[in-house]
């Protein structure tokens, strides 16, 4: 079987409410307001954004990454108003030696509690193990973020562990916990 490679083309996906879409210029003032909101980023290890530039730049080196194989992010479109509400994807993915891939996900707060992410994972996992040949799907989680493993366990994702001090932020060094799901294990 052939490596997945994407050359930069993010595929779109689909589902009943929602289109996965590769973010585009226009999208930055949209995902400013999510990437800004202490309350959306709080868990994501990173500051909110300050300009609507920087979240230009981000979109910019997201669809970059993905052109040198490093990175597959999708925006999340929402159906009924054709707004990103969110953004999620392969922060990471290693084929060779590994067939592994890191998710990570956002999603703007007015969004939170309304099964968008579940709809998003929906259409991710599978893209994951089938289209890429990921055999392992991994997440790295603030041990704070009680939404986010409430929605890894949901989908039968294993917490594997604590990585102590396993990232670095402002605020300093923080603790993360690894969950991972292996492609036998998905749809059980």
């Amino acid at each position: 079987m052939p490596m997945y490679k994407c050359g930069g083309e993010i595929p779109v996906l689909e589902s009943e409410r929602l289109i996965l879409r590769r973010m585009e210029k226009k999208d930055a003032r949209e995902m400013f307001r999510y990437w800004s909101d202490p309350e959306v980023v709080r868990y994501m290890n990173m500051p909110p954004f300050a300009s609507i530039e920087d979240t230009y730049e981000m979109i910019n080196l997201l669809n970059g990454l993905s052109e040198s194989e490093d990175t597959l992010r999708w925006g999340i479109e929402l159906k009924e108003t054709g707004r990103l509400i969110g953004s999620c994807g392969f922060n990471v993915w290693e084929l060779a030696g590994a067939y592994r891939g890191e998710i990570g996900y956002d999603l703007g707060r007015e969004y939170w509690g309304r099964g968008y992410m579940s709809e998003t994972f929906r259409l991710v996992l599978p893209f994951g193990y089938g289209t890429m040949g990921l055999n392992r799907i991994e997440a790295l989680v603030d041990p704070r973020n009680d939404s986010s493993r409430s929605l890894l366990r949901a989908f039968g994702f294993r917490d594997e562990g604590l990585l102590r001090e396993y990232q670095k932020t402002e605020e300093g060094f923080v603790d993360l916990l690894i969950y991972s799901l292996l492609k036998r294990e998905y749809g059980r």
